[in-house]
């Protein structure tokens, strides 16, 4: 387990990540990081760019058919 600490950076908040824990993840340094939260719990993983791709296209789908979605909904 590693303790992290919240700092206040500019107008911010962050926590430093050390860089063996970065190096485990696979990131440097301006790579993006995805949070997910189940519960009480957060996850960083590496921002996966097809994900990001896939998600724009859905977004435009659903821009584009969202009274057809709502009637499906119901």
């Amino acid at each position: 387990m590693t303790k992290l600490i919240v700092r206040k950076i500019g107008n911010s908040y962050g926590v430093i990540l050390p860089e063996e824990l970065l190096n485990s993840m696979g990131v440097q340094e301006g790579d993006a990081l995805t949070v997910t939260r189940s519960g009480n719990d957060f996850a960083l993983s590496p921002r996966d760019p097809d994900f990001d791709r896939v998600m724009t296209i859905a977004e435009a789908g659903m821009g584009k058919y969202h009274v057809a979605l709502r009637e499906l909904a119901k």
